[in-house]
């Protein structure tokens, strides 16, 4: 029995799993079912229109790269990581995997929503950056500085070692942050870097294949997997879910198996110990799609990329609300804080995935594209993120999502 339910347990932690349980709410939320939100597609052809007409601004030929961490390491049309990464002298492609991996994983649970006050001043610029391009940035420069490497000569690496001693000061003193300059979260980030570290150093089996236990060694184990030279989109995601899923703090667990972004909703019917749960993996599904181009650099083919799905987090989210193809039963939820774990942040969640297929098909059938030539993670980049950005910034000054959430600043 042991055995059984933690197959089930497993079966969550996969993309699969996630647009299966979406689907089956966004069913009952156009059944008149849900608790605090009704659903009207008829609004979703606008919602369409909108992300085709941010998408071509940014990318007027429509080749648009995927939404991954790469993309805010870019300022002033400069690629700050490929300088670097360019210059440097690699013994292999493999080597440079294992530092861009490094990178990718650090900089994303570096990343859950700024706060609308903080900024990270660019020494390169002078520019004032905030929210998540600050935040990638600093992290950058965190890195490439060897604020995370056990060696000065080499600093392109995060050891686990130092993550796993990491000082709440010195991410202080990278973000910038001060009385003036405050950044929700840091002490659960900081956290969350060191479990990062520990967790790493126990599993040399997964994480020191090639090299001391390092994040970076994730790569490794992806590319043993790898068939024919090509590896699944699902599979980088599998293993990102069950090889880092215990640094997450304080989550679900069913047979011992930490379910990391999986929440409770009881609308969620299964016959057997899933029954309820919805999981949703955001940041380890953006963590995944970061790790598809270190990857391909490294010579591996990436198959099945929409086999992931849309980001549940509140820029996609709040695209659909601000929209209204979302739309609360009860207004007053707009002015209130809601708790990550609450069934209305579960509903919109799991709403906006199931709601970011739909809008992919609507999208690639007014421009005669397929998912092949225009996928999942391209949308989400050209597309649904920035086109929620600027709707929350034409209704609100702030530009704040129009639903609040408590967030520990390792879910968004």
């Amino acid at each position: 029995m042991a055995d059984a339910l933690e197959q089930q347990a497993r079966s969550l932690l996969s993309a699969g799993a996630v647009r299966a349980r979406a689907g089956e709410m966004l069913g009952i939320g156009l059944a008149g079912g849900l608790n605090h939100f009704t659903v009207d597609l008829d609004r979703m052809d606008g919602v369409a229109d909108a992300v085709l007409a941010v998408t071509r601004k940014a990318y007027p030929t429509l080749d648009v790269p995927f939404h991954a961490r790469w993309r805010h390491f870019v300022i002033g049309g400069v690629d700050r990581w490929a300088s670097l990464a360019n210059a440097a002298a690699w013994p292999d492609r493999a080597a440079r995997a294992r530092a861009e991996f490094d990178l990718a994983i650090v900089s994303v649970l570096l990343d859950a929503g700024a706060g609308a006050a903080w900024r990270y001043r660019d020494a390169v610029t002078g520019e004032s950056i905030g929210r998540s391009e600050g935040l990638a940035i600093a992290s950058l420069d965190m890195f490439a500085s060897g604020l995370f490497s056990h060696d000065a000569r080499s600093p392109f690496r995060a050891d686990a070692d130092v993550l796993a001693r990491l000082p709440l000061a010195s991410l202080t003193s990278a973000f910038q942050v001060n009385d003036a300059n405050p950044l929700v979260g840091l002490d659960g980030r900081t956290d969350l870097l060191r479990r990062l570290g520990r967790h790493v150093a126990e599993r040399p089996d997964v994480f020191g294949l090639h090299d001391t236990p390092r994040p970076g060694g994730l790569f490794d184990h992806i590319a043993a997997q790898a068939n024919g030279g090509a590896i699944a989109a699902p599979a980088i995601l599998s293993a990102v879910l069950n090889q880092l899923g215990p640094i997450w703090p304080s989550r679900l667990e069913l047979a011992g198996v930490p379910l990391g972004d999986c929440w409770r909703h009881p609308a969620i019917k299964a016959d057997d110990a899933t029954a309820g749960l919805v999981p949703l993996h955001k940041l380890s599904q953006w963590l995944s799609y970061s790790l598809i181009e270190p990857l391909q650099r490294a010579g591996l083919a990436v198959t099945d990329i929409d086999g992931l799905t849309g980001l549940a987090e509140y820029r996609n989210g709040g695209l659909f609300v601000d929209h209204d193809v979302l739309r609360l039963r009860d207004a007053a939820d707009a002015a209130r804080a809601h708790a990550v774990d609450s069934l209305l942040v579960v509903e919109w969640r799991a709403l906006t995935v199931a709601l970011l297929d739909r809008l992919a098909e609507l999208v690639r059938a007014k421009i005669g594209r397929t998912p092949e030539t225009l996928p999942l993670a391209s949308i989400l980049e050209g597309g649904s993120w920035a086109a929620g950005r600027a709707i929350a910034f034409s209704r609100r000054p702030d530009g704040s999502p129009p639903l609040k959430v408590i967030s520990d600043g390792t879910v968004f």
